[in-house]
């Protein structure tokens, strides 16, 4: 249905004039009469009568008029938003941890840059636990990481998580059977920064089954872990998803271990009160969705 003759019956219920509607839709009184002929003949119903006293709405005219207002104020509302949109300028400071890069990092800041386009996008890559503190000192206005941030002036949502597998090279000396975690645990493990989430979790996993010194090597960079692994250095313990090429490759291989560490949390945490920083953390979740559909729940579940 075409919104403009939509429009034009809009204002000829308004005005109850055929006339004055053209003048101020910048017309003439036939392409008006047209306009709404061709929408009566759309609809099957009359919506206007016409005598001495002037123009007037039928039954069914009063009907459409309701949902014809709705659907100009919806249109209006679409093109403000885009617009909106389309004309803020400024920057915003964004901390992504190394998971979030290897993954739906891209496909985000190409949302970002469709809808914002004269937004600088400034990205800082670090540690769970630096880019928490840069945000709690005011540095960065969003960041996507491991941990709830605990402060008046912050807001988090959890996102999704990673599961986390045992992985090893398929041609190396790791990949075999193994009893146990505690047999697993006397090999070289490979994770990620110490003191991070995943190497806590890690590390009261192996405690709970009596392995009190396991031997993790700490790496707080994804393409270094994923190197060491592929050059058979030891066991990696991460997300599956980031080496899901060399996994489908059968450059690596994923250990048939029952007890895995916690699921890797994606959490996103903002400043309060930061300009349409809000408006952010709803496309990250609208990106998340479509990044979860596209690998399936073995490699993301969502919050």
């Amino acid at each position: 249905m075409n919104l403009k003759f939509l429009e034009t019956f809009v204002w000829v219920a308004r005005l109850k004039s055929f006339r004055l509607t053209a003048d101020k839709l910048f017309t003439t009184q036939a392409s008006i009469s047209s306009r709404i002929a061709v929408l009566e003949g759309e609809l099957g119903v009359k919506l206007f009568l016409r005598d001495s006293r002037g123009v007037s709405l039928t039954p069914e005219g009063l009907k459409v008029l309701d949902y014809a207002e709705q659907m100009l104020d919806t249109m209006q509302a679409l093109k403000q938003s885009i617009e909106t949109r389309s004309s803020k300028v400024g920057r915003v400071r964004i901390g992504v941890m190394d998971t979030v890069i290897h993954t739906w990092l891209s496909p985000l800041v190409a949302q970002m840059t469709d809808l914002y386009p004269r937004v600088e996008i400034e990205l800082v890559a670090d540690t769970s636990l630096n880019l928490c503190d840069q945000l709690q000192k005011g540095f960065l206005d969003l960041i996507l990481q491991t941990d709830l941030v605990r402060q008046e002036s912050v807001r988090s949502l959890e996102l999704a998580s990673h599961p986390i597998g045992w992985i090893v090279a398929s041609n190396s000396i790791y990949n075999r059977d193994y009893q146990s975690l505690a047999d697993l645990a006397q090999e070289r493990i490979i994770t990620y920064s110490k003191n991070s989430r995943p190497h806590q979790d890690i590390l009261a996993l192996m405690q709970a089954q009596g392995v009190l010194a396991p031997r993790l090597n700490c790496v707080n960079s994804v393409s270094a872990i994923t190197r060491l692994l592929r050059d058979g250095f030891g066991i990696g313990a991460l997300p599956p998803v980031l080496v899901a090429e060399e996994l489908a490759r059968g450059e690596l291989t994923l250990l048939d271990i029952e007890q895995r560490p916690p699921n890797l949390q994606v959490v996103v945490s903002w400043r309060v009160g930061v300009e349409w920083v809000e408006e952010i953390v709803t496309l990250c979740q609208q990106v998340l969705e479509e990044y979860a559909r596209k690998v399936g729940k073995d490699y993301i579940v969502l919050s």
